[in-house]
């Protein structure tokens, strides 16, 4: 059965286009439906839906890709935050493709596998507590992500404050803080951002393992096979 508030916010945090709008209202209706999530988390998350609904197209692909596209420490590809572009990295990328091959799901998109919509529409289709318990590994991240975004006054903040409500954990704040030590850089300065994207490239080895044990262990739950579904682009 598919878990439809994963899926509207896996839709919601993808590259905005005319379908997401037209799809809108009823992403929002889910939404503001799910008692798994606060009054206040609901109420909070208005401003965005509304944003969506009736905002300009371009401009709110161009805030789009400012947010999440042009800011390494806005980066919607959860192992960024973790590996950067390290070997490290390539392991777990490996190892998160044959879980979702292992489970019959083929995503129907080109982004990489640690995207977060991705990986929400994936989890859409997992009993929760399973989706629960990914979202509980990655509360760190999120708790980060919502920091940095509520920083700048975006709505899109309240998204990941939703997400981490429904993994029911408490983000270390250790870990938060050390995501946080890393400098924001203005995403229309380019020379600065490509200073920040000179890393090493990311290289994958030939040991599916050879991510963190941590990855592993979140792959690892996600074991029962399921029926594909390709991605879509509106609600179910």
């Amino acid at each position: 059965m598919m878990d439809r508030t994963l899926k509207a916010f896996s839709l919601i945090l993808s590259y905005p286009t005319p379908e997401l709008q037209r799809a809108m209202p009823e992403i929002g209706g889910v939404l503001v439906a799910d008692s798994r999530i606060t009054a206040a988390g609901r109420r909070a998350l208005r401003p965005l839906l509304e944003t969506l609904s009736i905002g300009d197209i371009y401009t709110l692909q161009e805030t789009y890709v400012a947010l999440f596209d042009r800011s390494r420490t806005l980066s919607l590809n959860l192992f960024e935050h973790v590996h950067g572009e390290s070997r490290d990295r390539g392991g777990a990328m490996v190892s998160l493709v044959e879980m979702y091959r292992d489970a019959g799901y083929e995503p129907a998109t080109s982004e990489l596998p640690d995207h977060l919509p991705v990986l929400l529409e994936f989890l859409a289709t997992r009993p929760f507590a399973e989706a629960q318990d990914t979202l509980a590994d990655a509360a760190h991240i999120l708790e980060a992500l919502n920091a940095r975004l509520v920083r700048r006054e975006s709505g899109y903040g309240a998204v990941f404050a939703a997400l981490l409500q429904l993994s029911g954990a408490k983000a270390d704040k250790a870990a938060v803080a050390e995501l946080l030590e890393e400098p924001e850089v203005d995403p229309d300065d380019l020379e600065a951002l490509d200073k920040v994207w000179e890393e090493t490239e990311v290289r994958f080895g030939p040991d599916p393992n050879a991510g963190c044990p941590q990855v592993r262990d979140m792959l690892s739950r996600m074991e029962t096979p399921i029926t594909p579904e390709p991605a879509s682009h509106a609600a179910e």
